[in-house]
C-alpha cells in the first residue's frame, strides 16, 4: 500500500546552505589515468596517493607538479604527515609502509608488516609523535605498529639483500608467494607466485629498479615483529584510524572497521589495550575524524555517528545521504566536511545543520584533508579532495565564526552542564516536529496503515539522530498491529547503577477532516505558527511532547549531563485502543530492559496559565449491546402491535442502568469507590477558585464513576414507518479507585442479562465488551513524583497544581504492573489546546518549558542514590 502523503526526508539537519556560502574552487589538479585514494599536506606541498602506485607532490604556491615519489608496487591507500619529524608515511596494497623525507623527498624507510604480504592491503595508518610510533590497519584484520623509539626493531637490510629476479621486480629476498594475495585468477590455472596480478596491489612484467624504487639503496628496511601485532583486532578490515587527543596522560587510538564498530585503544603501554567499543550498526566504518572529546564515524550507508569520548556515549547521528557511502571526512574546528560515494561534499555546522552542499567530483569522492593555505597566503584554509575522476580539487574554506561543538570544551570543563533549556538544538525541536506532523498516522483508518508504518520508521530515524539506540518492535511477521518504536538514550556510566526511566507516548493521531465546515484554519498536517502557538493534528496529542522530551535527552547528552537511561516506548495505536501493545511489550520485555519509573506526557493543564501534574486517570469499560428479533425490518402500520420491538426492549434495558438521580444501578457498583479525603477536599476547593468551576463538578469528572450511552443504531432504512429488527447500543463505564476492573465487567454483564431476562422478551440479547482500561492513581509522596513536581516549580516559578483526568490511557496502569514501578504524568499543553478537535494547538512557550522540565527532572533523578520502585 502506497503512503497517501509525501514522506518527509528523515534528516534533522536543517538545510541552511546558499550559493553564497558554498566553498569556491581554487584549483584543480589532474592525476593522470588514476583515482586519488589518499591525501596529505605540509606547509609547502600537497601529496596525493594514487591507484597507479605513485605519490604526486604538488607545490602549494604554484600548483605545479614538483616530483613523483615512486617505489610502491600497489595502490597508495594511506598517507600521513608527521610535522615534527617532517616525514611522510605511505601505506599500500603492496603490503608495505614507506617513510619519506618531506625536505629531501627521498625514501628513508620501508616497513614490512608481520607476515609480510599475508597482512594484505594496508588500508590505514596514523602517526603518534609522542610515541614515535606508526600504527597500521591491515586487511587481515590485524592491528600492527612500529616504534622508532625501539632500536631493537631497526634491523637494516643492505642494498645487496635486494634480489632482482628474472622479471626485473625488486623485492627483499625473504619475500615468499602468498596463496591468496599472490594468486592468479582461477581461469589461468597457475600456481601462486610473487608476480601474480591479484587486484590493484600487484604488478606483472619487467619494471626497472630506478622507476619503482627511488633511491631504494639508501633506505632502511624494517620488519614489524610478532610482538607488535594484535591479531583479529576487529572482525573486519580496518579501514580507518586516528590518534586521539591525550587524556590524563593516556594516548588513545581509534580504529574503524568493516565490522561496523569503532574501537578505542590505550596505546600508552607497549601493547595497545582495548578501552571501549562503539557499535555503529550502519555498515562499515570508512572514515574517522576526532576533535576534543568527540569522534565522528562515517558509515557505509550514509550515516555519521557522533560519540563523546569522555562519557562513552552516542550523542548524535547525522543522515548525510541514506544508502550512499561516506568515504572521507575532514574537520575545520566545528565544521565537518563529508565526502560521499556520489561525489558530493557536504558541510555540517556545530549545530549539525547542513550549511553547504555541492558536487565535488564526477564520480566517487575518495579522500579529503584540511590544510592551511600556502606560505604566500597563510590567511585561511583549503579543503583538498580527491576522486576517481582523476581530479584533485582545492576548495577555499573559512573558519566557522561560532565556537566548538557542545562537547569540545578546550579547558576540559563541561560546557553548559547546568544551563537548563539553553538548548544546543534551538531550532531542531520545531524542525523535527514539522516533519512529524506532516505524517497522517491515523490509526483508526485502514487507508492510513502505510502512513502509520512510515510514521514509525521516521520517528525511529529521528530519535536515532538525536542520540538514541533505536529499533522497531512488532508482534511478528504477520501481525496487524502497528510498530512500536523503541529508542534508548544511554546516559554516561558512573560509579553507581543508572536509573532507567521509560517515556511512553504514541505517534498515531485521530482523523482531521479538512472541509469547508470542518473548522480547520490551516492544513492539519502542515505545522503552522500563529500568535505564539503551533497548529496541526497531533501537535499536543502526542507528537509535540514526544519531540520535546527527545530533544531534552539530546541536549543532556551533548552536555555530558545525561545520568540516566531514558527509554522511549512509542506505540502507534493508542487512539484506537492500543490493540497489540501489551503483546508487543511482553514479547520484547527483555530488549526493553528493567525500568525504575514511567514518564507520560499525554494530557493538558486544567487551565491556561498554571502548570499542572496529573496524578490520576479514570478507567473505562466500553460495551456493545445488541438486541435482535431474528426477523426482517417491518412496516409499523402493518405489524405495529403484533411484534415485540427490539427498540422497546433496548429503551427499557438502558433505563435499568441509572435511576432518576443518575445513580448507576448495577448491584454493588459503588462498594469499592475510595472515599474523598480531607486533603482532596482542600485541593478541589483550591482548583475551584482557580478554574471558577464548582468543586463538585471537578470531583464528578475526575474521581467519581460514570455511565454514558454513546449511541443507538438500528437496521433498516431509518425512517419513521419502519420497525427495526436489530438495535445496537454503545455504552461505557468510567471507573475509579478502588473498583476492580474484572469485577465491574462481570457485574455489568450480569446486570444487563438479568434485566433483559426480566422483560420476558422473545428477542435475543448479545453483550460484547470491546475495550477496557484500568484506573490509575499516582503516589503523591513518591520520590519520583516529588522530583517532577520540583522540576516544574523551578522552571515555571510557581508550584504546579495537582490534577486528575476523567479520561483513560490504557497503557499507563498496564506498564506500571508490567514493570513493577510508578508512573508519572506531565501535561505540557493548556486546556485550550483543542486535542482531538479542529485547530489543535500547543503554545511554543509550553513546548520549550516542557522540554526544560524534562531536563531538570532527569538531572534530579540521576543524582538519586538508589531508585525506589
Amino acid at each position: 500500500m502506497e503512503p497517501t502523503f509525501t514522506i518527509p526526508h528523515p534528516s534533522l539537519s536543517r538545510n541552511l546552505q546558499s550559493s553564497a556560502v558554498s566553498p569556491s574552487l581554487v584549483h584543480s589538479l589532474h592525476e593522470t589515468r588514476s583515482s586519488v585514494l589518499s591525501l596529505a599536506a605540509n606547509e609547502d606541498y600537497i601529496f596525493s596517493g594514487s591507484q597507479n602506485r605513485h605519490i604526486s607532490v604538488w607545490d602549494k604556491n604554484t600548483f605545479q607538479l614538483k616530483t613523483i615519489l615512486r617505489g610502491h608496487t600497489g595502490s597508495v591507500l594511506g598517507l600521513e604527515y608527521a610535522p615534527k619529524e617532517k616525514w611522510l608515511f605511505s601505506s599500500s596494497g603492496d603490503s608495505t609502509v614507506r617513510v619519506w623525507s618531506t625536505d629531501t623527498l627521498q625514501l628513508l624507510y620501508v616497513i614490512h608488516p608481520y607476515m609480510g604480504e599475508g597482512a594484505g592491503d594496508l588500508f590505514s595508518i596514523t602517526w603518534s609523535s609522542e610515541l614515535q610510533t606508526i600504527f597500521i590497519g591491515c586487511q587481515n584484520t590485524s592491528l600492527q605498529w612500529f616504534s622508532f623509539k625501539d632500536p631493537i626493531l631497526k634491523t637494516s637490510l643492505s642494498a645487496s639483500s635486494l634480489d632482482l629476479s628474472a622479471s626485473g621486480s625488486c623485492t627483499p629476498n625473504a619475500r615468499k608467494a602468498h596463496k591468496f594475495f599472490d594468486s592468479y585468477p582461477q581461469y589461468e590455472r597457475k600456481a601462486a607466485d610473487i608476480y601474480a596480478n591479484n587486484g590493484v596491489g600487484r604488478i606483472r612484467g619487467r619494471t626497472s629498479p630506478e622507476s619503482d624504487f627511488s633511491d631504494a639503496s639508501n633506505a632502511e628496511y624494517l620488519d614489524i615483529p610478532a610482538t607488535n601485532v594484535l591479531d583479529s583486532a576487529h572482525y573486519g578490515y580496518i579501514y580507518c584510524m586516528t590518534i586521539l587527543p591525550e587524556r590524563e596522560g593516556m594516548i588513545q587510538l581509534a580504529t574503524g572497521s568493516g565490522d561496523e564498530t569503532v574501537k578505542l585503544w590505550n596505546c600508552s603501554a607497549k601493547v595497545p589495550t582495548l578501552i571501549h567499543e562503539f557499535e555503529c550498526n550502519h555498515g562499515a566504518i570508512l572514515a574517522l575524524v576526532a576533535q576534543g572529546d568527540t569522534i565522528y564515524a562515517g558509515c557505509q550507508d550514509g550515516y555519521v555517528r557522533v560519540f563523546d569520548l569522555e562519557t562513552k556515549t552516542l550523542v548524535r547521528t547525522l543522515i548525510v545521504q541514506e544508502g550512499v557511502d561516506i568515504i572521507a571526512m575532514s574537520l575545520l574546528k566545528s565544521d565537518l566536511y563529508v565526502c560521499s560515494a556520489d561525489g558530493s561534499i557536504k558541510r555540517h555546522s556545530a549545530s549539525f545543520d547542513c550549511t553547504a552542499s555541492w558536487s565535488g567530483h564526477q564520480g566517487i569522492a575518495l579522500s579529503s584533508i584540511v590544510t592551511k593555505r600556502s606560505v604566500m597566503d597563510d590567511s585561511g584554509y583549503w579543503l583538498v579532495t580527491g576522486g576517481n575522476d582523476e581530479k584533485i580539487k582545492v576548495w577555499d574554506i573559512t573558519t566557522p565564526k561560532q565556537g566548538v561543538r557542545p562537547s569540545d570544551d578546550e579547558d576540559g570543563q563541561h560546557p553548559q552542564k547546568s544551563c537548563i533549556g539553553s538548548g544546543t538544538y534551538p531550532d531542531t525541536m520545531r524542525f523535527a516536529l514539522s516533519k512529524f506532523i506532516s505524517i497522517p498516522s491515523i490509526s483508526a483508518d485502514i487507508s492510513h496503515k502505510e502512513d502509520c508504518r512510515q510514521g514509525a520508521i521516521w520517528l525511529k530515524k529521528c530519535l536515532g539522530q538525536l542520540g538514541a539506540h533505536t529499533a522497531l518492535l512488532a508482534n511478528g511477521e504477520h501481525s496487524e498491529s502497528n510498530h512500536v518504536v523503541l529508542a534508548t538514550f544511554k546516559g554516561y556510566s558512573g560509579d553507581k547503577p543508572k536509573p532507567r526511566i521509560l517515556f511512553y507516548g504514541h505517534y498515531d493521531v485521530i482523523p482531521a477532516p479538512m472541509g469547508a465546515t470542518d473548522g480547520w484554519e490551516s492544513d492539519p498536517f502542515s505545522l503552522t505558527g500563529r500568535n505564539g502557538y503551533l497548529y496541526g493534528r497531533g501537535v499536543t496529542d502526542n507528537k509535540g511532547p514526544i519531540i520535546a522530551s527527545a530533544c531534552a535527552a539530546a541536549d543532556l547528552l551533548s552536555r555530558r549531563a545525561l545520568g540516566v537511561d531514558l527509554v522511549f516506548l512509542i506505540e502507534g495505536e493508542e487512539e484506537c485502543g492500543s490493540k497489540g501493545f501489551k503483546e508487543i511489550v511482553q514479547k520484547h520485555k527483555d530488549t526493553i530492559g528493567p525500568i525504575d519509573a514511567i514518564l507520560v506526557s499525554n494530557s493538558t493543564w486544567i487551565a491556561n496559565d498554571r502548570p499542572c501534574i496529573t496524578y490520576g486517570l479514570r478507567g473505562v469499560v466500553h460495551c456493545g449491546i445488541n438486541i435482535n428479533n431474528a426477523g426482517p425490518d417491518v412496516h409499523s402500520g402493518i405489524e405495529g402491535g403484533a411484534v415485540i420491538e427490539p427498540m422497546m426492549d433496548m429503551v427499557r434495558l438502558l433505563a435499568t442502568l441509572v435511576d432518576n438521580n443518575r445513580v448507576i444501578q448495577i448491584p454493588h457498583f459503588y462498594d469499592k469507590v475510595r472515599p474523598q479525603t480531607e486533603d482532596e477536599k482542600k485541593l478541589y476547593k483550591l482548583l475551584s477558585e482557580i478554574t471558577k468551576k464548582p468543586a463538585s463538578l471537578l470531583s464528578s469528572r475526575w474521581r467519581e464513576p460514570s455511565l454514558t450511552v454513546h449511541n443507538v443504531q438500528i437496521s433498516g432504512p431509518k425512517n419513521s414507518t419502519v420497525i427495526p429488527g436489530k438495535v445496537e447500543a454503545q455504552i461505557s463505564l468510567r471507573i475509579v479507585p478502588d473498583q476492580d476492573l474484572d469485577t465491574i465487567v462481570q457485574s455489568l454483564r450480569d446486570h444487563l442479562q438479568k434485566s433483559f431476562d426480566d422483560l420476558h422478551s422473545p428477542n435475543t440479547l448479545q453483550i460484547s465488551v470491546n475495550h477496557t482500561a484500568d484506573w490509575w492513581l499516582g503516589d503523591l509522596d513518591d520520590y519520583w513524583f516529588k522530583a517532577l513536581e520540583s522540576a516544574v516549580q523551578e522552571e515555571w516559578g510557581v508550584e504546579p497544581l495537582r490534577i486528575r483526568e476523567g479520561g483513560s490511557i490504557p497503557s499507563v496502569p498496564y506498564l506500571e504492573k508490567e514493570f513493577g514501578c510508578h508512573a508519572l504524568q506531565l501535561p505540557m499543553g493548556q486546556s485550550s489546546d483543542q486535542a482531538h478537535l479542529p485547530n489543535e494547538q500547543i503554545s511554543i512557550v509550553n513546548l520549550q518549558k516542557g522540554k526544560a522540565v524534562i531536563e531538570r527532572f532527569l538531572l534530579k533523578v540521576a543524582n538519586k542514590d538508589s531508585p525506589e520502585t
